[in-house]
């Protein structure tokens, strides 16, 4: 899972690196980290979907064993979080629905923090690899969780006409 804050950080750097370069879309560091999370969000939420065949990567059945006991349907729910990145990557990318979708997200992290919690303290493998401790887990949660509501807190006030200027040009 640390690699994931490795991506994160290289991806921001690459994004701000292309503002400097004049590419005004990541001009701002707020900016740079919206694309940078929503990378992030499109290889995590890979996973979801990725069958279990496929060792190479963390896989749909890892994300399963993650899953507390107490969630119904853990199957279904680890395709819904999927679906939910996926948006909320998305809704990262425009810059219109930028503040929307990092609540949204914080909101989400929060509510897989317990299912991190119990991967780690029962010792869940994940990806082919020993299981991620919880002096990991949480901080990397909540790290995520900052930058989203920081990217959220950043952006500008979305409405329709700035999306469909956005979407349309």
């Amino acid at each position: 899972m640390f690699d994931l804050v490795i991506f994160l950080v290289v991806a921001l750097l690459g994004f701000r690196l292309l503002g400097m370069l004049g590419v005004g879309r990541f001009g701002t560091w707020p900016a740079g980290a919206a694309h940078a999370m929503a990378a992030m969000l499109v290889v995590t939420a890979s996973a979801h979907f990725v069958p279990e065949s496929v060792t190479v990567m963390p896989n749909h059945a890892d994300l399963v064993r993650m899953v507390p006991p107490s969630v119904p349907y853990p199957d279904v729910m680890v395709y819904v979080t999927g679906v939910l990145e996926l948006l909320g990557a998305a809704g990262l990318v425009l810059a219109a629905t930028r503040r929307a979708a990092g609540i949204c997200l914080a909101l989400l992290f929060v509510l897989l923090l317990p299912a991190n919690i119990y991967a780690a303290v029962s010792d869940v493998p994940f990806g082919g690899d020993e299981a991620t401790p919880l002096w990991v887990r949480i901080p990397e949660q909540l790290l995520y969780i900052a930058v989203v509501l920081w990217v959220a807190r950043s952006a500008p006030r979305g409405s329709v006409r700035a999306l469909r200027h956005e979407l349309v040009g």
